[in-house]
């Protein structure tokens, strides 16, 4: 009995097992980054951006266009290179209370990935459909395209490689083979992008209008509901976890 005490009250003093700290500033993090993004749009969208050809459109968004591209390639292998070589080589090993732990650092990484396919897949892919019914494109790197194209679709996939990449290195639920509901909620809203250049080709050849309920646009929507294979992550999470807390709820 005297050991149990004291093996709780162990337990008490360590850190608590959900960093709410991390999971409010990842949050955070991109609304405050995707509300300077649209107030950038706001601003210079109209401004600068109507007519490709004019100096203005060079400076504040073909600029804007390689920056992005450049700093999320550093940031995609940055980030997943860093949590493959920290990685745990003797996962299998580890105690409940640390798998327990790095459970919910995982739910923190899901909830960045969801919030993140939010802006990317539904809110700056209807903003783009709007925008291209009210203006007539010229080219196809709009200042909507740059914004939803390629910087916030880059975003979530960097966000979502790493919270599989995370899975993968650092929980036994993972660590074995590869999850098929991760891989699918992952690899899905990826493929988004790659169908970017099939929507171009279609708009430069056969001018379509900017309707989602276009046949063009139905690789959006297939790849995007892919997204939804998350629940079944949620779902390995839920039994993992309980599996791990069954002495207390019993």
């Amino acid at each position: 009995m005297a050991a149990t005490t004291e093996s709780v009250k162990a337990d008490a003093a360590e850190a608590p097992l959900l960093n709410q700290k991390n999971l409010w500033a990842g949050i955070s993090l991109y609304l405050v980054f995707y509300s300077f993004i649209r107030w950038y749009e706001g601003v210079y969208g109209w401004s600068a951006g109507l007519d490709s050809f004019a100096p203005e459109f060079e400076t504040y968004w073909m600029n804007m266009l390689y920056i992005e591209i450049v700093i999320e390639v550093l940031l995609f292998a940055g980030i997943n290179g860093y949590i493959w070589k920290t990685r745990d080589r003797k996962v299998m090993s580890i105690t409940p209370r640390e798998e327990l732990r790095r459970h919910f650092t995982h739910w923190t990484w899901l909830v960045c990935y969801g919030w993140a396919i939010y802006w990317g897949a539904s809110y700056f892919t209807e903003q783009d459909g709007t925008w291209h019914q009210t203006i007539v494109r010229d080219t196809d790197f709009t200042p909507s395209h740059i914004i939803e194209f390629y910087l916030s679709y880059p975003i979530y996939i960097i966000t979502g490689s790493a919270s599989f990449m995370y899975a993968k290195t650092r929980l036994p639920t993972y660590h074995e083979g590869l999850h098929l509901m991760y891989l699918i909620a992952v690899i899905g809203p990826f493929m988004i992008l790659p169908n970017v250049g099939l929507n171009e080709w279609g708009h430069t050849f056969w001018f379509m209008e900017e309707l989602f309920v276009a046949p063009l646009h139905y690789g959006f929507v297939f790849f995007g509901w892919a997204a939804l294979a998350v629940m079944g992550v949620v779902n390995t999470e839920v039994m993992a976890i309980a599996k791990l807390l069954k002495k207390d709820l019993a």
